[in-house]
């Protein structure tokens, strides 16, 4: 009997005017994983950790099991500001590109956990390579709004100079490295950091973030084969929401085995977490580190999530997947559900959060007043032409400072 091999392309479970589908996710109780010792070893827990998933908050908002981090009041509406804080610098920030005063956006509407979350569990001198969906990191670690608007205005006092897409962001003082749009180049980048910091002696590690599409790149697996050979002191992030711009999770891998599966193959503990879960990122996220710091080397972290907005304000969902697909993503939404927990634990109430937006809604309004005071796509000032030669190279090369005075002769 012949036999032809058969080519297998994988499909979304539903598309445009389809019933939302989410039956492919696998989804554990809350509190049943085990929590076990950060020096445990692999071989030990390779399989409850990478094909289970960690969840604390249960369908009544209680917290549950072995990784609840037990965060006290204080801590828990600080991560439910930033979040929220998020959110609605999202919204502001996508409704100003649609009025054409910024040129481009990316929201991380239902992704606002893995970022906030993650910042909270690890200590400020911990070094962050993020994608172009964790803002969130930057105002866990108390950025001011004022200074991303100004970058997506690539204005007078846009960190990045004017050399940059809209949020790509980087932080110096926060230990934020560059947002690079070219995928997956945060990994290395964090590894080396990782190792560099192992050599030198310091406690402090590093964390990095990408999106599952970018998994299949090949810094993905340069980056896996270092950290894991040279047990390098970082926690790498997958944040598989399930869709890489109009590419469904299974293109890069996701229909055979979780994200976090891929951890093991390389002698690296690999943790399934609901991301839209505060409690359970920030007690993973915490578990990663301690093993980093304790010289237990690396750790694969997938964070399953929802992308539920657009890829960016050059993407139109609708064309790909159910209008309405959000609503009936399984784990709900991370900020309702921090907000209903600490409800329940009399932490917070209705009343509150409603003035909490309010207050994050005057100071937004006064940061952009204050942002666009610093220019504008259409009004100055105007960022210095001849910055454009500055930070190039740590010395300014000959041939470089001739093309400088010959463009202010043409000024002249």
């Amino acid at each position: 009997m012949t036999r032809t091999p058969r080519l297998h392309i994988p499909h979304p479970p539903a598309r445009p005017g389809d019933t939302p589908d989410f039956s492919y996710v696998d989804i554990s109780p809350a509190g049943a994983v085990p929590r076990p010792d950060v020096t445990t070893r692999l071989r030990d827990i390779e399989r409850s950790l990478a094909f289970e998933m960690v969840r604390v908050l249960d369908e009544e908002h209680a917290a549950v099991g072995p990784w609840d981090p037990h965060l006290d009041h204080h801590d828990l509406q600080v991560g439910l500001r930033y979040m929220l804080l998020t959110r609605l610098f999202d919204e502001r920030m996508h409704r100003m590109q649609r009025q054409g005063k910024i040129s481009f956006y990316m929201k991380s509407l239902g992704e606002e956990a893995v970022s906030v979350a993650a910042a909270q569990a690890l200590e400020p001198g911990d070094m962050l390579f993020p994608s172009y969906r964790n803002q969130g990191l930057h105002f866990a670690r108390g950025r001011n709004p004022v200074d991303l608007m100004c970058q997506l205005l690539s204005n007078t006092r846009d960190m990045c100079k004017g050399r940059q897409m809209p949020v790509m962001y980087h932080w110096v003082r926060g230990n934020i490295f560059s947002i690079s749009g070219n995928l997956t180049t945060q990994y290395p980048q964090a590894v080396g950091w990782a190792m560099a910091s192992a050599i030198k002696g310091e406690e402090d590690i590093a964390a990095a973030w990408i999106g599952e599409g970018s998994s299949a790149e090949a810094d993905f697996h340069h980056a896996m084969t270092f950290a894991s050979v040279y047990m390098a002191p970082v926690v790498l992030n997958i944040v598989n929401n399930q869709w890489a711009i109009s590419t469904f999770q299974g293109f890069a891998g996701g229909e055979r085995r979780p994200f976090a599966a891929r951890g093991p193959g390389y002698g690296i503990p690999g943790v399934r977490v609901d991301g839209n879960d505060f409690l359970a990122v920030y007690a993973v996220t915490r578990w990663a580190a301690e093993r980093a710091r304790q010289g237990a080397g690396p750790t694969l972290i997938e964070h399953v999530t929802y992308r539920a907005d657009a890829h960016s304000t050059s993407d139109d969902p609708s064309r790909y997947r159910p209008r309405d697909e959000w609503k009936a993503w399984p784990l709900g939404d991370p900020l309702e559900r921090l907000k209903a927990y600490m409800i329940r634990e009399h932490a917070w109430s209705e009343a509150q959060h409603e003035a909490l937006a309010a207050e994050l809604g005057a100071q937004l309004d006064e940061s952009w007043e204050e942002a666009c005071g610093f220019g504008t796509m259409t009004d100055g000032p105007t960022l210095d032409r001849n910055e454009l030669f500055e930070d190039v190279f740590k010395d300014v090369l000959p041939h470089l400072i001739r093309q400088r005075d010959q463009f202010r002769d043409l000024e002249d």
